[in-house]
């Protein structure tokens, strides 16, 4: 997929998710505002119960959602025949949107109103979203294929680019300004003291003088605005993936830390969404079929 292509797609993906949101709550706010003991005198509490038409409805799209992109995304993980079926990582966002979407559906189905084995359900629902948000700010900080594979650290390192042969090969700058460019940008990863929060500003404050020594070189010698952002672009990649060496066996073991936590409470979270699912139809309770 155009680089393009993949953006508006998930610009659209994202706006499903407002909309659907914002169009729930502008059709039921009166609802969930009135307390639970009033809700029955409401005119609208018909549909937006949780055995309501459209209250019923939620509940079911949303479980079918989850359990589409639960399922789906663990499939083409594990079984080989599906690799060839688009990139890894590609159905992992779709992965992510139909976890979004159904969870809001049900939140809107259960009409803010938790408690029994639901309870349960719901909570499990909660934990499996938050830690999601979770995994996938971990996913993000561990260097991947264009397939999605993680990447060990011979890998990641083989990905900088050589910017200080790049600007010798391709620009004429005198010694003095090659050397400098050099040094900012060939500073080995410091080992910064203090706690994590000092560490993180100090990082951060050294990369930012690194290129702004950078610029400073490159507008003394003159160079075009369109060299000088390309340049400063990829002085900008090398920083980027300098922080990513110097943490990718922590991110990778917080990876696989985080799979133990998010996994059960997504199986407890299923188990209990079909005992609830099967108690309904027991009690004899339908949609609109």
């Amino acid at each position: 997929m155009p680089k393009v292509a993949h953006k508006i797609f998930l610009g659209f993906l994202t706006a499903i998710v407002f909309i659907a949101f914002a169009g729930l709550v502008d059709n039921g706010i009166s609802y969930y505002r009135t307390s639970l003991e009033e809700r029955v005198y409401s005119p609208e509490h018909a549909s937006l119960k949780p055995s309501g038409v459209v209250g019923h409805g939620l509940g079911i799209a949303g479980s079918f959602l989850m359990i589409t992109g639960m399922l789906s995304y663990m499939a083409r993980k594990r079984f080989r025949s599906l690799s060839r079926m688009g990139l890894l990582k590609h159905w992992l966002e779709v992965h992510i949107f139909l976890c979004t979407l159904g969870p809001i559906l049900i939140l809107f189905h259960t009409a803010f109103k938790f408690g029994g084995l639901v309870a349960v359900s719901f909570w499990s629902m909660a934990a499996v979203f938050l830690s999601g948000i979770i995994g996938r700010f971990i996913y993000i900080q561990i260097p991947r294929s264009i397939e999605g594979r993680m990447l060990n650290l011979n890998e990641v390192r083989d990905m900088k680019n050589d910017v200080t042969g790049i600007i010798k090969a391709s620009y004429n700058l005198d010694e003095k300004s090659y050397n400098l460019i050099n040094e900012s940008i060939k500073k080995k990863i410091e080992i910064y003291h203090g706690n994590p929060v000092s560490r993180y500003f100090s990082r951060y404050a050294n990369e930012r003088n690194s290129i702004k020594s950078v610029k400073k070189v490159l507008r003394n010698n003159n160079l075009p605005k369109a060299d000088q952002r390309k340049l400063i672009g990829l002085v900008k990649e090398d920083i980027n993936l300098n922080r990513k060496i110097e943490r990718l066996d922590l991110m990778q073991n917080l990876f696989k830390y985080w799979h133990v936590a998010h996994l059960p409470f997504a199986m407890v979270m299923l188990i209990v969404m079909v005992v609830h699912v099967a108690v309904t139809l027991v009690f004899g309770y339908r949609w609109i079929f």
